[in-house]
């Protein structure tokens, strides 16, 4: 089962998307904010990260900064979301991708399997 990191704020979204890839046969988590991501990535590890561009404690693409500048968790992919189009920002930060708000759910089991399997 494959394990996907959820990173926003949005709890309404959120649980959504957790019920919709939990019926997909992905194993959820969720964090609500940025500085919650690392200490939750000690604990497991996921395939594929997807994050909001705008948390509650800074901003996605700090975030993902971080996580490319770490030699454990760099090379995890990870999608920034957002309802504005700041993909150059995004893919600059080392995005593998981007989606602007809103997605069709429906689209993300694709997209994540696309790159577990690399």
């Amino acid at each position: 089962m494959s394990k996907i990191l959820i990173v926003d704020d949005d709890r309404t979204t959120v649980s959504l998307l957790q019920t919709l890839l939990e019926l997909d046969g992905f194993d959820v988590t969720i964090v609500a904010n940025g500085s919650g991501v690392i200490p939750t990535l000690q604990t497991s590890v996921p395939d594929v990260i997807l994050m909001d561009y705008h948390l509650t404690d800074m901003l996605g693409v700090e975030v993902l900064r971080d996580l490319r500048a770490n030699e454990i968790y760099g090379e995890i992919p990870v999608i920034i979301t957002s309802g504005m189009d700041v993909s150059d920002e995004a893919m600059s930060a080392g995005a593998n991708e981007f989606l602007v708000k809103p997605f069709e759910p429906g689209e993300l089991p694709a997209l994540f399997n696309k790159h577990i399997a690399k």
